[in-house]
């Protein structure tokens, strides 16, 4: 029979559909594993072509860098940006004011964040924390977003393994019912709803993909869709800023396995993943808890989700997590 099942973070509802249930195994893509390619003529995130795109930072040696931070050529949001001329009497009208960066996470372009080696991820979690330190510090920035889309279905039109930094001016309505939420659990429980999170799935075990000293990572109770879950670090902090050494090496570590679980069991599959960290306009809270959100993209919403809000997913969670366990990343 099938299930309604509420995120106890978000409040957000999903139906899981038990009736239209597949297995897990059943939806690996069959993508093979990707090959060595050599550096493209026309990839501006390739070595040789550095010229293509601003450098905002560079990890390594400037001729052998390991990772690099560029502007993206065609930006959402721009710093300096100019005042809109005409205004609406009715509708509300901002300058697109706010920082777009890509992070170019290997010089190598065939190969995955997935395929990376342990040291090559670590310097990754470094320099995605490098950069949201920095967004998080412009005073024009309200909400800093570091996410990663992988595969054509996740948004991607470059091969080249990147992930990207938005940093806005402005902070949305669901962002904002997140925060809201979750400073009402703190306020009626007197503790996080992250951390009791944590507890339940820890103690449950059913969702639970791996677990290192400082992160659990699990399918979620109400999974918006096949293989979603979250990466939480084990201490409360509400900033993916506020991360130790340590904590950063056990998140590349953690993250390894989980996307190395993913690409093997099931083919190298799109997803999008996203670090919902509290917005800078919140000031500090004691309420929220940082976490990373990844969405593996088996499918597209179609009617009812865009109509109701409300996802319908025909992968049991238990079922997904179980799957995942027995995979050897």
């Amino acid at each position: 029979m099938p299930e309604l099942r509420q995120n106890l973070a978000t409040k957000e509802w999903v139906i899981i559909a038990d009736d239209r249930a597949v297995s897990p195994s059943s939806l690996k893509t069959g993508r093979s594993k990707a090959k060595a390619f050599p550096a493209d003529k026309d990839c501006a995130f390739c070595p040789g072509n550095e010229g293509k795109a601003k450098a905002l930072y560079v990890h390594g040696e400037a001729a052998q860098w390991k990772l690099r931070v560029v502007a993206n050529n065609r930006p959402a949001l721009v710093s300096g940006a100019a005042r809109p001329q005409a205004q609406q009497k009715l509708y509300r009208l901002l300058p697109g004011e706010g920082l777009d960066e890509v992070i170019v996470e290997s010089p190598d372009h065939g190969k995955s964040l997935a395929e990376l080696d342990k040291e090559q991820l670590e310097d990754v979690i470094a320099v995605y924390q490098e950069r949201f330190r920095a967004s998080s510090e412009n005073m024009k920035v309200s909400l800093t977003m570091l996410f990663k889309n992988h595969g054509a279905a996740a948004g991607t039109s470059t091969q080249h393994a990147h992930s990207r930094l938005i940093g806005s001016s402005v902070v949305p309505s669901h962002i904002r019912h997140r925060m809201d939420e979750a400073q009402k659990y703190f306020e009626q429980n007197k503790e996080c709803v992250v951390c009791r999170m944590n507890e339940e799935e820890k103690a449950q075990g059913s969702r639970l993909v791996a677990e290192n000293g400082h992160f659990l990572a699990y399918v979620l109770f109400a999974a918006l869709s096949p293989f979603h879950l979250w990466i939480v670090p084990k201490r409360h902090t509400a900033s993916f800023a506020d991360l130790t050494a340590a904590e950063a090496n056990a998140m590349a570590a953690i993250l390894k396995t989980v996307l190395g679980k993913l690409h093997v069991g099931l083919g190298d599959p799109d997803y999008n993943f996203v670090i919902q960290s509290t917005p800078q306009d919140r000031g500090s809270t004691e309420a929220f808890h940082w976490y990373l959100s990844l969405v593996v993209r088996l499918g597209g919403a179609a009617g009812f989700e865009l109509g109701s809000g409300m996802f319908l997913n025909n992968v049991i969670p238990e079922e997904a997590a179980k799957f995942l366990q027995g995979v050897k990343g």
